[in-house]
């Protein structure tokens, strides 16, 4: 007997499907189904000749090879038999056919497998041409066979399992063409992401399946914030994770003889959904029964041991806590030069009283030195650079608290990624190779910031800056500050490591050209203009490991001054409009006294503790404390004292916590005879934090507000004609709280870490400057608000001045508001995103808690490109 076979070609393939290219007939330019021929055979006989029929591209030579006959060899059944199933395991033919067994004379009639000419795939939108190419193994001007489309269909649907899609159906057809060859086209039918309808648990007595559920990586789908998952699909690795999980969670309650007994998950009929079933065991709940310890280590005798466990007999017994206290002695065992202690727990179970004892047991272990540090990854960045941030050195015994202060001290340069770990590595006995494999991040900073707020509308000021200059660590800032309110040149040098000690040297010079403004109907109007030409210079050194003291020396020239054009008045009565004199109808007193120019000579110094771990910290503290003194020659003498505190906290679940606060007061060293003058001019007062979100920039604090008369004498109150001036305070106080929240490793791959904040705050003590009225002498005094706090400044039997007043009305009064301790409130939240263009900040803030006249922004944002 002897035939032909050929396998058909494909129907739809499911993803679940074994065997995806089951025959079918009736498709386009499908391959025909195989026959086979039955013949009369002889029992034996020899063959006379052998011929090929059918090829076109394989020579017959070729083909009579891969079959093994030869003319005059003996010949049976059993051989033609073999000679085909060689042929078609060279997958080189679609149908063969052996003929002329009776008189010898064989022909080979063979029909080729074609040539392929393209791979077309249809259909696939959620995984695009480039994924599913590798997968693909046929290619183009290669033989078509159906066992290869079996395999690639196959791949195909794997891929798409993966990414959760368990309903995708792969139909592959081909598409004849001239000389043998075809197209060969995947028809693909991606269908919906398979989720998880359903989490049944079955066994569990102790907790509920709620409780449960929360402990595992998978979630059901479904929910008002559904579609934000990312752990509602199918995943049979999360199902293995889940599993562990389960166990982790019954291990802290007690439940030490916790098991899965299985784990099932089925697909729905639709076949579009899991339904995942637990079948577990409890077990009963066991608690810790003796403590002791068993060390063999001269320097960790078994009671330091005990003194730095924390577990007490009759407590539930708890996994973790046994896993924090085996972390714990690891750190004493570092500290004492033991790199790789053998610490380990030995448990004895009492299933009587349900009790389990535990030994912690030290090995002998020898002391660990220094061999070497290896330094990988720095291609800009210079190896001394890193290497002075390690708190020990080759030769020095191990020490593991030296080693996580030697990767925070890197991680606060702020050259690199946050995720670095100094590696440990045995050299023999007593030996170990610290490496650190480093990446490398921008250094150089061009950093932009803008603002929205009713008041201010739109703010936009820039910065460059090169924290790494020619990868020797130091400092370098020149360029221009630009914004609507400000404009500055600046040139700023650093050197952290002076003459290769541990002493910072710095200095900068600078012109800041300030324009202070008001708001009148909501539009933006320049008040005073500061401009300050300065420099200054700054020393510093470490007092101990977290301990820094910083000194500096600034000199600087403050000019203020006001439009002449709108501020100044001819007072001379000579009918010539020279503004030589401040106009106190226009600016107010509050400002006329401020102009001219001073000369500023301080010294201040500051004294730091930082033990944080980076500079996107999640554990340790900042504390600050900062004087300025000035008086060392110059033209104004005051003390400035401020101070600044944080605090963090990793919470469980990711979840980090800060807390902090900052204050200053200023104290003026001269005093002046003006009851209405305060001694602290106004460039020099606190105006609040630099960020509070929820409040404009100068938005808290003392300030004057100017309220206009309109025709009849009567007040105007609306926000269209109010002037604000801020004048900031002598005493601030300020304080956050907020909380980082975890998000989904989508999300923090993408760089997003959101969060939620609350900001309090005050800026205060100010004396109470003249205020001014015009306008109630030339209508009823009934309607002079205050005539004892208010200086009246015109004559009464002169008209009402309407020059300086707003479109056209007739007078104003100014109040003094906002000089009030009482906390400002606000609460909000925001969103760290490392963008395509740089480091982003988005803040949403409402302010709950104000005082009169504070002005209040409800959203901004804050963008930095690196280079």
């Amino acid at each position: 007997m002897v035939g032909t076979i050929l396998g058909g070609f494909a129907v739809p393939a499911f993803a679940q499907d074994a065997d995806p290219l089951a025959p079918a007939a009736g498709q386009e330019a499908s391959a025909q189904q195989g026959q086979v021929v039955a013949v009369t055979q002889p029992q034996e006989g020899v063959i006379r000749s052998i011929r090929v029929s059918g090829n076109s591209r394989i020579e017959p030579e070729t083909v009579i090879a891969y079959a093994n006959l030869r003319p005059g060899d003996t010949y049976t059944g059993e051989t033609l038999d073999a000679a085909l199933r060689a042929l078609y395991a060279t997958s080189l033919f679609r149908d063969v056919v052996i003929t002329g067994a009776e008189t010898g004379e064989l022909v080979i009639a063979i029909q080729e497998n074609p040539v392929i000419n393209r791979i077309v795939l249809e259909g696939n939108r959620r995984l695009k041409d480039d994924k599913i190419a590798p997968e693909v193994r046929l290619a183009p001007r290669q033989i078509f066979t159906t066992p290869a489309v079996r395999a690639d269909v196959d791949r195909i649907i794997e891929l798409y399992k993966r990414e959760g899609r368990y309903g995708a159906v792969v139909e592959p057809k081909i598409v004849e063409l001239s000389q043998n060859r075809v197209d060969l086209v995947f028809e693909i039918n991606e269908g919906e992401v398979s989720k998880i309808r359903s989490i049944n648990i079955i066994g569990n007595e102790q907790f509920d399946d709620g409780k449960l559920r929360k402990e595992m990586f998978s979630k059901e789908a479904g929910g008002i914030l559904g579609f934000l998952k990312s752990n509602d699909t199918y995943d049979p690795d999360r199902l293995s994770a889940d599993q562990q999980k389960l166990r982790a969670f019954y291990l802290t309650e007690g439940y030490a003889d916790f098991r899965v007994v299985s784990a099932l998950a089925e697909l729905t009929p639709d076949r579009e959904d899991f339904v995942i079933t637990y079948v577990v065991e409890e077990g009963p709940r066991y608690q810790f029964g003796e403590v002791s310890a068993d060390s063999a280590l001269r320097d960790m005798p078994n009671s330091t041991i005990m003194s730095a466990v924390s577990i007490k007999d009759g407590d539930y017994f708890d996994a973790s806590k046994v896993e924090d206290n085996i972390d714990n002695l690891n750190q004493i065992a570092g500290l004492l030069g033991y790199a790789f202690a053998d610490i380990s727990p030995r448990y004895f179970r009492n299933a009587d009283d349900q009790t389990i004892d535990i030994t912690f047991r030290v090995a002998e272990t020898p002391r660990v030195y220094v061999d070497r540090i290896d330094i990988n990854g720095n291609t800009v960045t210079r190896d001394n650079v890193i290497r002075r941030e390690f708190r020990l050195a080759e030769g020095d015994a191990f020490n593991a608290a030296a080693i996580r202060r030697s990767e925070d001290r890197i991680k606060s340069l702020g050259f690199f990624q946050e995720e670095l770990e100094i590696k440990q590595e045995p050299v023999g006995d007593d030996r170990v190779k610290l490496s650190v494999d480093l990446e490398e991040r921008s250094t150089g900073e061009v950093q932009l910031s803008a603002g929205f707020s009713s008041l201010e509308r739109f703010l936009l000021s820039a910065s460059i800056a090169q924290r790494n200059f020619m990868g020797k660590g130091q400092q370098l800032s020149a360029g221009v500050n630009w914004s609507r309110y400000s404009k500055s040149v600046q040139l700023g040098f650093v050197e952290p490591y002076f003459l290769g000690r541990q002493i910072l040297l710095g200095g900068d010079i600078y012109r800041r050209d300030l324009n202070s403004f008001n708001f009148i109907g909501g539009e933006r109007n320049t008040t005073y203009e500061q401009k300050s030409t300065g420099g200054g210079l700054r020393l510093g050194f470490p007092v101990t490991e977290y301990l820094s003291f910083g000194t500096r020396y600034r000199l600087v020239n403050d000019n203020i001054d006001l439009s002449r054009q709108f501020f100044f008045t001819d007072f001379n009565g000579n009918g010539e409009l020279d503004r030589d004199e401040c106009d106190p109808l226009k600016a107010g007193n509050y400002l006329c006294d401020e102009l001219g120019t001073r000369v500023t000579s301080a010294l201040g110094y500051t004294l730091a503790y930082n033990d944080t771990n980076g500079i996107r910290a999640t554990r340790g503290q900042r504390l600050s404390l900062s004087q300025d003194f000035a008086g060392l020659g110059g033209d104004v003498k005051y003390l400035r004292t401020s101070g600044n505190a944080a605090k963090y906290f990793a919470l469980p679940a990711d979840f980090v916590l800060s807390v902090q606060a900052e204050g200053g007061y200023i104290h003026a060293l001269e005093d002046n005879d003006d009851p209405f003058r305060d001694e602290i001019r106004l460039t020099d007062r606190f105006f609040g934090p630099q960020s509070f979100r929820g409040f404009d920039i100068r938005g808290i604090g003392p300030r004057v507000e100017r309220l206009l008369f309109d025709v009849d004498g009567n007040l105007v109150e609306s926000e269209q004609d109010l002037v604000s001036n801020a004048l900031g305070g002598r005493a601030y106080y300020f304080g956050r709280v907020e909380l980082e929240i975890p998000v989904s490793a989508s999300f923090r791959n993408f760089g997003l870490r959101p969060s939620a904040f609350v900001d309090v705050g005050s800026v205060w003590n100010l004396t109470s400057p003249e205020l001014t009225t015009v306008g109630p002498a030339c209508f009823p005094t009934a309607d002079n608000p205050d005539p004892d706090a208010i200086a009246l400044r015109v004559d009464p039997g002169q008209p009402c001045p309407t020059d300086f007043a707003n479109n056209g009305d007739y007078g104003f009064t100014e109040f003094f508001r906002g000089n009030s301790a009482q906390p400002r409130v606000s609460v909000g939240i925001g969103v760290n995103w490392v963008s395509p263009f740089g480091p982003l900040r988005l803040d949403l803030a409402k302010a709950i808690v104000k005082q009169e006249g504070d002005d209040t922004r409800l959203f901004s944002f804050n963008v930095g490109t690196q280079f």
